[in-house]
C-alpha cells in the first residue's frame, strides 16, 4: 500500500478557506450528534511550562480522531517551539498529519499540517460566531495578535461576516503595520491599529490568539454583547474576563480546564465541567441553544480539536487522490 505524501504548497492548491469553514462546520455538527470521535489530546511537554526544565520552550500535541461523515481515521502531530525555530526565523507551530483507512489500517496519506492547523483556527472561530449571532452579518471585531493565526481569523471572518471594523493590537507595532497593509484588501470595512490593548476591547467579536503567558486583557474591558474568544495556549485575560462571563463555551472541556486560559482557575477549583454552558458541538447539531447575545458577555474558549484538523486533511487527500497530486511512498516495501 502506497501512502500519499503531500507538502504544504500542494494542500494550498488543494483547499480554500471557504473549504475550511465548510469541513470545520460539519465536523463540529458530526461530533454532536456523536459519531465523529474526539479524544483529549495527548501533550508532550519539552520545556514550555513547569515542572519540565527542557532548555527548548516547546510542547508537541497528539491529536488522534475519527471523522464519521469521512469514515476516516488519522492524527495530527503539532507542537509550538519558541526557542530554537525562532531564532532561525522559522514559524512558531509545525505540525504532521497522519491518515488511516480505519477497516484496514493502511496509512493513506502524511502531509503537512502547519497550513491546516492556521486555517482552521481562523475558521473555527468564525463558524462559532456564526453560531451565536446567527442573522447579524455587520460586525465589529477587536484582533489581539498580528501574526499568522490573526490572519487567518481575518481571512475566515471576512469569508462569513461584513467586518465593519477591525482593530488590531500587537506589542510590536510594525507587526500590527505589516497586518494592516497585508489584510486590508480582505476587510470590507477599516482596519484600525490599537495603541493599547484597551482600545481594541470594544467590539462585537474580541480574539486573542497571541503566545501570551501574562494577562493583558481585563474583563472590566468587556461590554455586554461581546463574545471573547480566549485562543492561546497560555493566559492571555484576567480573572475577570472568565468569571464575569454569563456563558462559558468550550470546544472540549477536558481540553480547556487543562491548557490555557481556563487552566490557573481550573486547578484553583473556581471553574470546573459543571462551569461549562455547553460545547460548540452541542450548539451545532442543535442541542443547545444561546439565544440573543446582547445583553450577554459570552466567553469562548476552542483550544483546538484533532478532529478539525483531520477532516480537512481528509478532504485534501481525496481531491489530491482525484486529481493525480503528491508523491507516493510504501513504508511496507
Amino acid at each position: 500500500m502506497n501512502t500519499m505524501l503531500l507538502s504544504e504548497s500542494q494542500i494550498k492548491k488543494l483547499i480554500t478557506m471557504r473549504d475550511v469553514i465548510e469541513i470545520v462546520d460539519r465536523t463540529f455538527v458530526d461530533l454532536g450528534e456523536g459519531k465523529t470521535i474526539n479524544p483529549t489530546k495527548l501533550n508532550l511537554n519539552l520545556g514550555d511550562s513547569e515542572p519540565t526544565n527542557l532548555p527548548y520552550k516547546a510542547s508537541l500535541n497528539a491529536m488522534p480522531a475519527y471523522i464519521a461523515w469521512q469514515n476516516i481515521a488519522g492524527q495530527k502531530w503539532a507542537g509550538g517551539f519558541g526557542l530554537g525555530r525562532r531564532e532561525i526565523g522559522r514559524p512558531f507551530i509545525n505540525a504532521l498529519i497522519m491518515l488511516v483507512e480505519p477497516n484496514y489500517g493502511d496509512f493513506l496519506a502524511v502531509m503537512d499540517g502547519a497550513w491546516i492547523t492556521n486555517m482552521r483556527t481562523g475558521a473555527q472561530t468564525a463558524v462559532i460566531l456564526r453560531y451565536l449571532l446567527k442573522e447579524q452579518k455587520d460586525i465589529t471585531v477587536g484582533l489581539y495578535g498580528a501574526g499568522v493565526q490573526g490572519r487567518t481569523q481575518t481571512m475566515a471572518l471576512t469569508s462569513i461576516f461584513n467586518v465593519k471594523k477591525l482593530y488590531v493590537y500587537d506589542p510590536v507595532p510594525a507587526a500590527a503595520e505589516r497586518f494592516k497593509a497585508e489584510m486590508a484588501p480582505l476587510v470590507q470595512g477599516e482596519i484600525i491599529i490599537a495603541k493599547t490593548p484597551k482600545e481594541a476591547a470594544k467590539a462585537d467579536a474580541v480574539i486573542t490568539v497571541t503566545p501570551a503567558t501574562q494577562a493583558f486583557l481585563k474583563g472590566e474591558w468587556l461590554e455586554k454583547g461581546t463574545v471573547y474568544f480566549a485562543m492561546g495556549s497560555y493566559q492571555e485575560c484576567d480573572d475577570e474576563a472568565i468569571l464575569g462571563a454569563s456563558k462559558l463555551i468550550c470546544d472540549h472541556v477536558a481540553q480547556c480546564l487543562h491548557r490555557g486560559n481556563l487552566k490557573s482557575l481550573a486547578e484553583r477549583g473556581q471553574i470546573t465541567a459543571d462551569s461549562v454552558y455547553c460545547t460548540v458541538s452541542e450548539l451545532a447539531a442543535g442541542l443547545k441553544k444561546v439565544g440573543s447575545v446582547k445583553e450577554e458577555k459570552l466567553l469562548v474558549v476552542p483550544i483546538g480539536m484533532g478532529c478539525l484538523d483531520v477532516a480537512v486533511a481528509g478532504i485534501a487527500y481525496r481531491k489530491a487522490f482525484s486529481l493525480g497530486l503528491g508523491e507516493s511512498f510504501s513504508f511496507d516495501n
